[in-house]
């Protein structure tokens, strides 16, 4: 047994915000409530700290199989509890794809190890190809909860629309990454520096958006879910907030990046922040702020994409793969630039990085409640620290080492067990 004390409890589900207690029995939380008592129990003194349900991270790369020398999935695990998360759903864009049952039971059987829940999606089309669809059956049978391309868009009208019947027909949805080749220039870079600095046509806007559009009306016209990954324009908003209008069931998500900073961050931190999509205007930024504080975005995502140093350090910027790591400084960052910045409360934020999240993909996680899963995360909503390259995952490819963020994680509980405790705890 495990009691938590004097924790400024908070559930997004319900509404409950209270200084109280909390005893965890086995996988459940037995009670809530003052004063709680329970003998031999180990007791977390949470005086000051908020006690939340475990944070949920839809979009993450753990580079297995094939990409270890990146991450893998047990230093990704250990990096998702070090930033107070305790499911994760992993992305599908590894060597081998997880395109077949075969390679899904293989990174299933490795993360049924780790001590938080890590779920996979496969991708939409078989390797990547764009053109086939994989068997969107057998493998939500074997074990994946959903269904992603990411990283690469899907061109094709028609693979879209077969690909949204077909989950459908299977009871799930897919999530896409949206930026049209035809559109792009080099990735990475949004198109205004990359024309007045680097002198070349970056990632436009119009190749984010124009895509967006064109695959909420689909899913509109099918009368099927659809989930935007990681949208960065103004514009992207706009047409998700029409379609949303319209009736059509599209949800989207946001990486922190995209609300905490500009393209001029690239001039700064270099290949460390350099990510598809690209960091943004001031405006994009302001307009990612609206679509989460109006729930037009419902969910937050890292899109924790770790790098080798050695990749991500070459000389020539266009050469430095795109991505950042993101699960140790997820939470910092929605506390620092949406919290504390007055643009969400903090059981706004908590919303969109637990409960909305479970619910997108049915996860009996994401609240606390009495007879509930003991899943949480405690943490130091006021203290200050600074990022620096002593991250839990493999990489250290962060554009904010050396800043000083909001928010300090002491505990992470799953199943009712520690899984993490930091040092200052």
């Amino acid at each position: 047994m495990l009691l938590i004390k004097n924790g400024r409890v908070m559930d997004p589900k319900s509404g409950f915000d209270k200084v109280c207690d909390v005893l965890v029995q086995d996988k459940k939380i037995l009670q809530i409530g003052q004063d709680l008592k329970a003998e031999n129990t180990q007791v977390v003194d949470a005086t000051g700290l908020v006690v939340a349900p475990g944070l949920i991270d839809i979009h993450v790369h753990f580079r297995e199989p094939g990409q270890t020398h990146k991450e893998d999935i047990h230093t990704g695990a250990l990096a998702a509890a070090a930033g107070g998360f305790t499911t994760v759903v992993m992305m599908a864009n590894t060597t081998p794809t997880i395109s077949t049952v075969e390679t899904l039971k293989e990174v299933i059987e490795s993360a049924h190890r780790e001590n938080i829940h890590i779920k996979s999606v496969a991708t939409i089309t078989k390797n990547f190809d764009g053109q086939h669809l994989t068997d969107f059956k057998a493998l939500l049978e074997a074990g994946a909860i959903g269904f992603s391309d990411d990283g690469i868009p899907l061109k094709s009208t028609k693979v879209v629309r077969e690909a949204l019947e077909e989950a459908d027909k299977n009871g799930t949805f897919i999530c896409l990454h949206e930026e049209d080749p035809e559109l792009n220039g080099i990735l990475g870079f949004n198109e205004q520096i990359a024309k007045e600095h680097f002198g070349f046509c970056g990632a436009t806007g119009v190749a984010e958006y124009s895509m967006i559009a064109r695959d909420v009306m689909i899913a509109h016209a099918t009368n099927t879910h659809i989930h935007i990954q990681h949208l960065s324009k103004a514009e992207s908003v706009k047409v998700v907030e029409f379609a949303q209008r319209l009736g059509t069931h599209v949800t989207a998500e946001a990486a922190p990046q995209h609300f905490s900073k500009t393209e001029e961050l690239l001039l700064l931190k270099g290949n460390n922040a350099k990510m598809n999509p690209p960091l943004r205007l001031e405006s994009d930024r302001l307009a990612v702020i609206e679509g989460l504080k109006s729930g037009v975005i419902s969910v937050i995502a890292t899109d924790h994409a770790p790098h080798h140093a050695d990749e991500k350090n070459v000389e020539d910027i266009t050469k430095a793969p795109s991505g950042m790591t993101g699960l140790e400084t997820s939470l910092s960052l929605g506390l620092t630039y949406l919290v504390e910045a007055g643009h969400l409360t903090l059981m706004q934020l908590l919303e969109k990085m637990t409960i909305n999240p479970a619910q997108l993909y049915g996860f009996e996680a994401g609240y606390l409640a009495e007879n509930g899963p003991a899943d949480l995360t405690i943490f130091d909503a006021n203290a200050e620290r600074m990022i620096t390259e002593d991250f839990a995952s493999k990489a250290a490819n962060s554009p904010f080492i050396g800043e000083k963020l909001k928010g300090v994680v002491h505990y992470t509980i799953c199943d009712g067990q520690i899984v993490y405790g930091s040092k200052s705890s």
